[in-house]
């Protein structure tokens, strides 16, 4: 196969699992009219069109499909080729795209960064942050982060980071005003920043735990978000009170800029997990960000 039908093949079957252009070229690293040009010389070498597009969608002809079919295992053929090679080096090595949302990209995953690319100079990494459920087949992700209960079920799944303890947390500003809740049913009270999730769109009630009860409180507030970061800012800027993972706010209790409540109740949100599909094979860039991971998110859940 020569380079440029090897080029053209691997845009082709890019813009296929997209079915979109732009997402495309931005994987490929092109830009959108070279990408449609790189597909108008493949169809016009071939004598096929494979492509029908709108300005608002892209989808496969019959010849299309049967060529994406004949094309993804040899592609996939090259990359495992590629991989068994790269096993022989003394650095992995290569490009790693990982989806993940977008806590674990700012506050799990982003801090570490600059360490592993320190400790690997041979590995490119991707990273796009989406709360949605992501695809990361169709998407060519080779991974992805998330909480447990989001993975699909054929999915290879280790844990990178417990379980952490969710904290009722407030500004002393906000406080100076109001008194602090003594029991879990007091948040009616309050002025509370919710959080919606990408994932369902609902906003879920707060949990808390005791040594003998567990209780359900429906709060409300002012200010619905949908991002953690989001939620943090809102209780440091004096809005409402939050219930927000130790891990996002432990930082701001010890400075003082929060005041921890309702220390004798807790909650708790799953675990991060990164997986990956079980039908392939581990690239050694992976294994080494997976080494990597767990190796210092074990140092935060002991800290």
């Amino acid at each position: 196969m020569r380079g440029s039908q090897f080029a053209e093949l691997s845009a082709f079957v890019t813009v296929a699992e997209h079915r979109n252009f732009t997402k495309a070229a931005a994987q490929l690293g092109i830009s959108r009219p070279s990408l449609s040009h790189t597909i108008r010389s493949l169809e016009e070498r071939l004598g096929v069109r494979l492509l029908n597009r709108t300005t608002r969608s892209v989808a496969l002809t019959d010849a299309g499909e049967r060529l994406l079919a004949d094309a993804q295992p040899v592609l996939d053929g090259i990359d495992k080729a590629i991989e068994h090679v790269n096993a022989f080096r003394d650095k992995p090595s290569g490009t790693l795209r990982l989806s993940m949302t977008r806590v674990t990209a700012s506050f799990i995953v982003g801090p570490l960064l600059p360490q592993f690319l320190a400790k690997y100079p041979d590995i490119k990494l991707e990273v796009a942050s989406d709360d949605t459920h992501s695809d990361i087949v169709s998407s060519r992700f080779d991974a992805g982060i998330r909480i447990g209960e989001r993975i699909a079920k054929d999915m290879i799944a280790v844990r990178v980071l417990d379980d952490q303890r969710l904290m009722a947390v407030a500004s002393p500003a906000y406080l100076a005003h109001r008194p602090p809740p003594a029991t879990p049913e007091d948040l009616h009270a309050h002025n509370c920043v919710r959080l919606r999730s990408d994932w369902d769109g609902s906003i879920q009630s707060w949990h808390f735990e005791s040594a003998d009860r567990r209780l359900e409180v429906a709060v409300d507030g002012s200010l619905v978000v949908n991002d953690w970061s989001l939620v943090v800012n809102a209780v440091l800027g004096g809005i409402g009170v939050g219930y927000i993972p130790e891990l996002l706010v432990s930082s701001h209790v010890e400075d003082g800029r929060l005041v921890r409540l309702l220390e004798n109740w807790r909650g708790h949100v799953s675990g991060v997990f990164l997986y990956y599909p079980s039908r392939r094979q581990m690239p050694g860039a992976l294994r080494a960000f997976i080494d990597f991971m767990r190796a210092r998110c074990d140092a935060i859940s002991t800290a």
